[in-house]
């Protein structure tokens, strides 16, 4: 039997019309404190409203109570660089709509314009626990586009399933922009090359704010360029600036451009983060690091090591874990913190490198990312510790709302489908 044809019920999709949800009883890991052993959480209104053991929280009236003994609370994953929606599965040529290399600074697209909330990979997604996704841009371009922060479901259209609509600009340093352009015989084609771009596109980014305000002062009509303005935003510190980088002197090169700048910088991947990680620590500069179950297919990728996460982590860098899918299957998120434990990274980090680590690098902490009151419902009931490989999220709730729930008797999930959510 597949997920679609054993839907759970879905409430209407306003969250005042939602009945309240208390779970009970379970191990509540918040995350960002200790955990709470027979635990109680509630959500309103989409949100947590109150969290601690039994005797310390009221359940209100009509609220559905759920019974999670033996059970461990989380808060949902956030996948930090993904590319689900854009690059779908199973789909070839037509559904692969994350990079649009006909130039190499394309800073004006929005991932949002190019996701399908059908691929498959969302239902992954749940299947790992996972609540929140960041989808990006590809790599392929130097500057690759803003990227947008979704729920894993909920909306019948992606609009209603935003998180954050604009967080962050994805750009390239390395292999892939070299690749794409010395092909076309154009600039770039080398790391000089990808460095100048990113340098003239500031430069212009510059001139292009400072001519904007002098308009705006003296009145007169301004013509807005789309990929300027999405490069002063960041040169303001609107949007975080997620640098596609693996090797160490390109991590370098990373570092020098944000100083020379000014922007805030994440580094994406950084496989060979390792090698810097005393600088990146003393810059306070984070690292979402991954895909991590991949091969060595290409240069950047000699010194690909699962053991270089830890390395960062006691260096002092602040780390979120990336599956960069579809590179490696989404669901998987966890597994690659289970293996990061098993090399040296310690599993409170490896928990808060897929749930509070990944909020705070990308500005979202104020809605995800931890149990707390005033966070979303955002919820996972697992059968055990989540880093457990033998461990099963079987009940996933979004905003108070249950997605998801695993039928053990008849060895399936199952997921709300689309056309049930606003039933009633």
């Amino acid at each position: 039997m597949t997920e679609s044809q054993a839907p759970l019920p879905f409430r209407p999709a306003s969250a005042a019309a939602r009945p309240p949800l208390a779970i009970v009883g379970a191990h509540v890991v918040p995350v960002t404190r200790e955990p709470i052993p027979g635990g109680t959480v509630v959500v309103e209104g989409g949100r947590i409203t109150a969290i601690g053991t039994a005797d310390q929280v009221d359940i209100p009236d009509g609220a559905t109570v759920v019974d999670a003994a033996g059970r461990w609370l989380v808060p949902g994953f956030i996948e930090a660089h993904g590319h689900v929606g854009i690059h779908e599965e199973g789909v070839g040529v037509e559904g692969n709509d994350t990079n649009e290399m006909t130039n190499p600074n394309t800073a004006g697209v929005r991932a949002i314009d190019a996701i399908d909330i059908d691929d498959e990979g969302f239902r992954d997604a749940l299947r790992g626990g996972i609540t929140s996704i960041v989808v990006k841009p590809g790599s392929g371009n130097v500057i690759g586009g803003r990227t947008v922060a979704i729920k894993s479901w909920g909306g019948r259209t992606i609009d209603e399933q935003l998180l954050r609509p604009d967080v962050s600009v994805k750009s390239a340093l390395g292999e892939n922009p070299k690749r794409v352009y010395a092909g076309k015989s154009q600039t770039p084609s080398t790391r000089l090359g990808v460095a100048y771009v990113l340098r003239q596109a500031f430069e212009d980014a510059r001139h292009y704010a400072a001519t904007r305000a002098e308009a705006a002062t003296e009145g007169k009509p301004f013509k807005r360029d789309l990929a300027l303005e999405t490069l002063a935003a960041v040169l303001d510190g609107e949007l975080v600036w997620d640098q596609h980088v693996h090797r160490h002197d390109d991590i370098a090169t990373a570092i020098r451009l944000a100083e020379e700048f000014g922007y805030k910088l994440v580094v994406n991947h950084g496989t060979e983060g390792d090698k810097v990680a005393d600088v990146l620590a003393e810059k306070g500069i984070p690292v979402i690091f991954g895909p991590m179950f991949t091969s060595r297919s290409k240069v950047e990728l000699k010194d690909r090591a699962i053991k270089n996460l830890a390395a960062l982590a006691r260096a002092g860098v602040q780390v979120a874990i990336t599956t960069d899918h579809p590179v490696v299957p989404i669901d998987f998120l966890v597994h690659q913190a289970s293996l990061a434990v098993k090399e040296g990274l310690p599993a409170q980090t490896a928990l808060e490198a897929l749930t509070i680590n990944p909020a705070r690098i990308l500005g979202l902490d104020d809605r995800v990312g931890a149990l707390e009151t005033g966070l979303d419902g955002d919820l996972v009931l697992w059968s055990g510790d989540p880093l457990d490989v033998n461990s099963r999220a079987e009940q996933v709730f979004v905003e108070g709302v249950e997605v998801y729930a695993w039928n053990a008797e008849l060895g399936y999930g199952r997921t709300v489908e689309r056309a049930e959510r606003f039933a009633g």
